[in-house]
């Protein structure tokens, strides 16, 4: 249950998710690196600013310390392969302030079962009585156990600047990109779902509740950070068939918190699509890509920095350097070298800490 949230600086970005170009140079300074011990602070006040829905990012001091020191020795393991590595990532101003953060989990399900349901249908036909009716069901599965998932995705409320969460959220495929040997043939991403206006859980109340005996944020913060075994002692083992819930829980099957939304346009300009699995305790929706198919994988090159300066028609760029716990990533403009698309000509105006002859990955924004 490491949900996708996308607060109000990923949503300024509009319909089109494209900001104008001079935007970017808000973010001159501004850079994702990988999470370090004197973050703790800085994560502590995000996750007091997120409501009860971020689970994976719990306002639990010791809690938010281990993820930290877990990432940490994600970062410095040597690895030929996933095996259940957490990489934490925080946005930083430039000022060493943490004012978002998000995280790749290697290989899901390895140390407890990844549940979700997924959508199935069956036919109830009986030829005596000429009656024929197709059933929705939702049958619970390891499927996605396995995958690598992107998650955590938060921006503090806040910020107010657009392409913050551009930024933010296509770091990860870029630091995937970039330690490829590190992460599974599947990504995946679960988003929140939905809940009333009033903040009512529609699916949870009609069925999670019924086995647990607590609310939706106290299932999800209790397996946030004890595990999901509490899912498999608790939870039905039979299919459920749609039609026997709710009105109000039929129609939150697969619907995305209205938070969410932004993400989720992110992630499917990056390619990732429902495939019919949902989340067992609020029925948000998971999307899944091969990951060689990502976006970034496919559109991202590898260039030379030809040079630093003020290139002429230049287009705002996502950019990344570094390995492991050095890897750093930035929106600067460039342009071509003169040697074409393998040398890069950079404005040199954001926080990459590169320079001439270095080698860099980049996207188009």
């Amino acid at each position: 249950m490491n949900r996708t949230i996308a607060h109000s600086s990923a949503g300024s970005l509009g319909p089109s998710l494209r900001a104008p170009a001079a935007a970017w140079h808000a973010l001159a300074g501004w850079h994702v690196r990988p999470a370090r011990l004197d973050d703790l602070d800085g994560l502590v006040a995000l996750a007091e600013a997120a409501d009860p829905g971020m689970t994976n990012l719990p306002a639990d001091r010791e809690a938010l310390a281990r993820r930290i020191e877990r990432s940490r020795e994600a970062f410095a393991a040597n690895l030929t392969a996933p095996v259940n590595e957490h990489y934490q990532l925080v946005l930083d101003n430039g000022a060493g302030e943490v004012v978002g953060t998000a995280c790749i989990l290697s290989r899901i399900g390895q140390t407890w079962p990844f549940y979700s349901y997924k959508r199935t249908q069956v036919v109830h036909h009986s030829p005596t009585l000429d009656v024929r009716h197709p059933h929705e069901l939702l049958q619970i599965t390891n499927d996605l156990g396995g995958a690598t998932e992107v998650a955590g995705l938060f921006l503090h409320p806040a910020i107010r600047t657009s392409g913050a969460g551009r930024l933010l959220a296509r770091s990860r495929y870029l630091f995937i990109a970039m330690h490829r040997h590190r992460f599974a043939e599947t990504t995946i991403a679960e988003l929140r779902g939905w809940v009333a206006p009033g903040g009512g859980t529609p699916f949870w109340d009609a069925l999670g509740r019924n086995f647990f005996n607590m609310s939706l944020w106290e299932a999800d913060r209790y397996c946030s950070l004890h595990g999901n075994q509490l899912i498999a002692d608790l939870m039905p083992k039979y299919p459920v068939y749609v039609s026997m819930l709710p009105e109000a829980a039929r129609n939150a099957v697969g619907r995305v918190h209205d938070s969410s939304a932004p993400a989720l346009r992110l992630l499917e300009l990056e390619g990732l699509r429902f495939t019919g699995h949902v989340d067992i305790f609020d029925a948000g929706p998971s999307v899944e890509c091969p990951t060689d198919q990502l976006r970034t994988l496919v559109e991202g090159r590898h260039a030379t920095v030809a040079e630093t300066g003020d290139p002429a028609a230049s287009t705002a760029t996502l950019l990344a350097a570094g390995q492991l716990d050095s890897f750093r990533c930035w929106i600067d403009h460039a342009a071509p070298g003169e040697d074409g698309d393998e040398r890069l000509r950079l404005a040199g105006t954001s926080a990459g800490p590169v320079g001439a002859g270095d080698t860099v990955f980049h996207v188009a924004l």
